[in-house]
């Protein structure tokens, strides 16, 4: 059986290929207009590789605010491939509610990896720092039992427009955070490594998103780096982030590139 991946290169053998799930919420799937930082490291994955690899996922599309719906197919980039635009996020879905789906997403994808941003949402609407870091346990678990193989980087909450002026809010991320860690250090094996992300370097809720949380142009390449320098660094996939030229923040339709 043969694949096409998001790369140009035609058709490769599909247990060949290194296969990457995005995971998350609103920062994750993006909205009408967006590049979105998926898009970002499917550009990087196709100056420096790994190859073969693909990206997987049940849904391609983005948010669109004007419907209230994820139907929009509108990427601020075009001749974004249809293949590299899969993913499993969601506008308003946190931990809660991957952890019930993660495990039919990676089986039906084949998912090796799992690039997980999740928790703000959560801790905004649904539940408190520790049952959203046991919500994060049970979805790692769930999704080994898809792939008792698979890897995951899994991304703190970051900074946000709410943390900065909501003290116990802000508390509650820092609370999330710990027990994250510590989630990964329980869990992490051989089999299966987890990988804890590090906070963007430099992530400026002023300069880095169009509204104080959804990433701009800057942003989106901090979060690709973020996940991109992370696996090169622990398992060696792929090479480092190229660093692009600093960006004007603001909404990400305004960039071109």
């Amino acid at each position: 059986m043969s694949i096409v991946t998001s790369q140009p290169r035609g058709m490769i053998g599909h247990d060949d290929a290194m296969r990457f799930l995005p995971v998350g919420d609103s920062m994750t799937i993006g909205a009408t207009g967006d590049f979105t930082w998926r898009y970002r490291l499917w550009q990087h994955f196709e100056a420096v590789g790994p190859a073969p690899y693909e990206i997987v996922g049940p849904r391609t599309t983005l948010y669109d605010p004007g419907t209230g719906t994820a139907l929009s197919d509108a990427y601020a980039d075009p001749s974004f491939p249809p293949a590299a635009r899969r993913h499993l996020a969601g506008w308003g879905e946190g931990w809660l509610h991957m952890a019930p789906v993660i495990a039919d997403a990676v089986r039906e994808a084949e998912a090796d990896v799992l690039l997980v941003s999740l928790g703000l949402i959560d801790l905004g609407f649904y539940t408190d720092a520790e049952q959203t870091a046991a919500n994060a346990r049970a979805f790692i678990e769930a999704a080994r039992t898809a792939n008792p193989h698979i890897r995951m980087v899994l991304l703190p909450v970051i900074p946000n427009i709410r943390a900065e002026t909501d003290a116990p809010f802000a508390a509650s991320c820092a609370r999330f955070n710990e027990l994250l860690a510590k989630a990964v250090a329980d869990l992490d094996t051989p089999p299966s490594p987890l990988l804890l992300a590090s906070h963007p370097p430099g992530y400026d809720i002023h300069t880095d998103t169009y509204d104080g949380t959804h990433p701009g142009p800057t942003g989106e390449h901090l979060l690709a780096a973020t996940f991109a320098d992370a696996m090169h660094q622990a398992w060696g996939v792929g090479g480092p982030y190229a660093r692009r030229p600093a960006l004007v923040g603001g909404p990400v339709a305004a960039e071109t590139g």
